[in-house]
């Protein structure tokens, strides 16, 4: 049996799109990033990880992770340095695609929506669990990065069931005639011609808007949908919904599309968006924005569809990791046993 490997990926672009000068976000810096990094490979030390795979970047933090290095005792970490750097999203491509090729068991993605949503294009069935660095983050889920480590680092170790403490989300798909893009959140069809700055924080332009989840306390384009007809991450269907200015529109929803944004958006109307059932996009001439970040732009006439599919990344639900780690009792040792060994407790929690 081979080394127990899992894999970490930090975006030091996250948190720093157009967003940041026309909001109230606040930056995570790159220590902070690094200290994330560290949290979790101290984490993983307890679960028996023994090597890490750590993107590299231009932008410090591996290089502040390397710093630190042999400070503790950790897993061994190895960087992702095989791959030129080009300061985009290739880079968290060609990392990702090393860990999977290593055998990582499990990766952890810091980023926003879009850090998470090109990792996962490339993690294939390799769990993986998202952490909030970005300026939205819709499908990371917060939660202090020891804690996340635990849980990751017991998937990947085997010591709890990934069939139990995993779950697969859906994802939306976008084909167009020269391309095919994915969504973990949502997809938005915008009259804007171009993609410009990419980042989406001025709703007035759109069209359509379809979510894979919309939660009631969300943030970035799928707070429209969660005010309106939530949806939680573990059904099946999506939303879909049709906008329009507001005074002429059925309903009409404060939304919070970014920190500190709160804008009316009118809605004329909504349904329910099922899986496997491909929806035409009426985008001739505009520009399709995935994860709130516009990346597709049509040519007049050009036709494209958008369907929800069941197949997405496989997640940690950091939660029921813990709960299963508590069950079997992974965390803790008898206190006569004297070498730090796991076992059971018999006794009774009182109250």
């Amino acid at each position: 049996m081979g080394a127990v490997v899992a894999g970490i990926v930090a975006n030091p672009a996250s948190g720093q799109d157009i967003r940041r000068l026309v909001t109230q976000a606040s930056a995570v810096p790159v220590e902070e990033k690094a200290n994330l990094v560290r949290r979790l490979l101290s984490a993983f030390a307890v679960t028996g990880v023994e090597r890490v795979l750590l993107s590299t970047d231009l932008g410090g933090i591996s290089a502040a992770v390397l710093r630190d290095l042999g400070r503790d005792p950790l897993p061994a970490v190895e960087f992702c340095d095989e791959d030129t750097l080009t300061g985009t999203a290739q880079d968290t491509v060609n990392a990702v695609r090393r860990m999977v090729d290593a055998g990582a068991g499990v990766i952890v993605c810091l980023g926003g929506d879009g850090t998470a949503r090109v990792a996962a294009k490339a993690c294939g069935d390799v769990p993986l669990l998202a952490l909030p660095t970005g300026t939205n983050n819709a499908f990371p889920q917060a939660g202090e990065a020891t804690v996340a480590g635990l849980a990751a680092g017991m998937v990947a170790s085997g010591q709890v069931d990934a069939d139990l403490v995993t779950q697969r989300v859906s994802m939306l798909e976008v084909v167009t005639k020269n391309r095919r893009e994915i969504a973990l959140v949502d997809v938005a069809v915008s009259m804007n011609k171009h993609v410009g700055a990419k980042a989406l924080w001025d709703p007035t332009a759109l069209t359509e808007l379809y979510c894979t989840f919309a939660e009631p306390d969300g943030i970035g384009l799928s707070s429209i949908a969660g005010q309106l007809c939530p949806s939680s991450r573990s059904s099946a269907d999506g939303v879909a919904l049709q906008l329009g200015p507001v005074e002429s529109s059925a309903y009409v929803v404060h939304a919070a599309i970014a920190p500190g944004v709160v804008r009316p958006v009118g809605v004329r109307g909504w349904g329910v968006l099922r899986p496997g059932v491909r929806v035409d996009l009426a985008a001739g001439g505009g520009v399709i924005a995935v994860d709130g970040e516009r990346e597709l732009e049509l040519k007049n006439g050009e036709g494209a569809y958008v369907e929800l599919r069941a197949d997405g990344p496989w997640c940690v639900d950091v939660r029921a990791a813990m709960a299963e780690a508590a069950t079997q009792g992974l965390l803790r040792s008898t206190a006569t046993s004297g070498t730090g060994e796991k076992g059971r407790s018999h006794g009774r929690c009182a109250g």
